[in-house]
Order: C-alpha cells, then structure tokens, then sequence
C-alpha cells in the first residue's frame, strides 16, 4: 500500500489537531476546575446538570418559604404561651371576684386588671409575622375587633398554607376562633367582659365569676390543643428542612462528580498529551523535510 504526499500531510494534520484541542480542553479544565463547559462536552451529562442546578433553585425557594413558616410558628408559640398567661391571670382574678368579702374599690381594681385582660388578648391575637401577616388571621386581616356594642370578632379562617417542599405546605399560624371561640358559640373575650361588668354593679359577681371561671378553664385547654398542634406543625417544617439539608448535600456530591474536574488527572492528562504532541510535531516537521535524494543516501 502506498501513502501518497497528501494523505501523509492530511493524516498528520489531523493527528496535530486532535493532539491541540485535547490539549486545550485539558487546559480550560485544569484553568476552571470544571470538565464540563458546553453541552458539547457531554450531552447527557449537561441535561442532568441543568435539572440539579433547577432542583436547586426550586430548594432554595422551598427554604426561604420555611424560614417564614418557621419564624411564624415560634412567633404564634410565643403568642400563646402569652394568651395562657394572661387567661389563668383572669381565672385568679374570677377566684378572687367570688370571694363575697371585696370592697367596691377591690372590685373597681379587679375590673380595671380584667378589662386590661382583654386588651392584652385582643393585642396578642392581632400578632403579625415577618411579612407583616397576621399570625392568627388570613392574609394582613385583624384576627380579633372589637366592636362598639362591647361584642367580639373572630376570624374563622387562618393563614394560607405556604409550600415548604415539592408535595408538602404549612400554614404559618391558626384562625383566631379556634382560641377564643367555645363549642356553644360564646368566647372568653366576652366571658371576662361580662364579669368585669358585674363587678361594676351590672350583675351577680358570685354566680357569674363560678362560670366564668369554669370557661376559663376550658378555655384554657382551647388554647393548649392549638399550642400542641402548632408545635406538631413545626417539628413537621423542620423535618422537611433537614430532609432538605441532606438533598442538598447529595445534589452537590452529584454536581461535582459531573461537573468539577480531578485536576490531578487532568494534569497528568495534559502532560502526557503535551509530550505525544511534541513528540508528533517533531516527527512531522523531521518527515516532511525529507526528500528522494536523502532517501537514495
């Protein structure tokens, strides 16, 4: 078989070729610390790329949405143990009222500290989070207002459930009915503002303050059963914000695997590729000097 002058140029200049831009891709990898800077590169291997760098965005979305939700929760826990407070100060206080042995000055003290009560209740329900949202309410709506007439309103629904991962959500608080609202209809609000009024003049202090009292008590528990279901709620979000965390860890283990480059197996590449290069290039260049008459030496 013979090599004819073309062939032996066109084959050595692909070879040089192939040699340089293998060189180059070495050297942009070692230069960038990444393998992988086109699609070109490797095809499959970019599209899987592209979808961890979206999962990624998605997460990052996904954990700013848990730390309001979160925040939320610690700010409606904290509101509670405040309501839980001041709702046994009144059942103390309904105690005292129906001791029969208070001075009408006692009773105008403990009116005053009742009707402190109820402000205090009305102030803590209307609590708003980060985003300035109600905690105990939909959207920016009061949970609580209190009406001229002396009566009370509830929100009935509470804040929209937000998305803390793919198929997962979580409201970041509770209506306030489901504090201050009892089976029957009545509320504490009203329960303690009644009893303030009686000790007034404008009711019977004694019977009302053993019923209030008792209302109190439930209300109470009330308020205990959202605490404890909020609380489940935020082991939930944390939950979903540690599983997270670890996909996190597993995304960037497969990014780097795809993506960053071994630069000691890339130097060691580089080299061995500049050494056959040089190599080549020397052979060519001594070849494609010779002539017929250095053959006939």
């Amino acid at each position: 078989m013979q090599i004819s002058t073309n062939q032996f140029y066109t084959s050595n200049q692909r070879n040089l070729q192939s040699l340089t831009a293998t060189a180059d891709k070495l050297q942009v990898q070692v230069s960038t610390g990444k393998k992988l800077n086109a699609p070109s590169d490797d095809a499959v291997g970019y599209r899987r790329l592209q979808g961890l760098i979206r999962d990624g965005s998605n997460d990052q979305a996904y954990a700013g949405n848990i730390t309001i939700v979160s925040s939320a929760l610690s700010q409606a826990d904290t509101s509670l143990k405040s309501i839980t407070d001041e709702i046994q100060r009144a059942q103390e206080l309904a105690v005292k009222a129906n001791s029969g042995t208070l001075s009408a000055s006692d009773r105008s003290v403990i009116a005053d500290e009742l009707d402190s009560i109820v402000k205090t209740l009305t102030d803590l329900a209307n609590a708003k989070d980060s985003r300035g949202a109600s905690i105990f309410a939909g959207g920016d709506s009061p949970a609580v207002i209190a009406n001229p007439d002396g009566s009370f309103t509830f929100a009935t629904t509470g804040p929209t459930a937000i998305p803390i991962g793919d198929s997962s959500s979580a409201a970041p608080g509770e209506a306030a009915s489901r504090l201050f609202v009892d089976s029957s209809g009545g509320n504490v609000l009203a329960d303690i503002s009644s009893l303030s009024a009686a000790l007034r003049g404008t009711g019977d202090v004694a019977a009302i303050a053993s019923t209030v009292g008792d209302k109190l008590t439930a209300s109470n528990s009330q308020v205990s059963a959202v605490q404890g279901s909020l609380g489940a709620r935020a082991q939930r979000v944390d939950i979903e914000s540690s599983r997270m965390a670890d996909l996190a860890t597993d995304r960037e283990v497969t990014r780097s695997a795809i993506e960053d480059t071994d630069v000691t197996q890339a130097i060691t590449d580089l080299q061995k590729t500049m050494t056959i290069l040089s190599a080549a290039q020397a052979s060519f260049t001594k070849l494609s000097n010779l002539s017929l008459f250095d053959y006939l030496k």
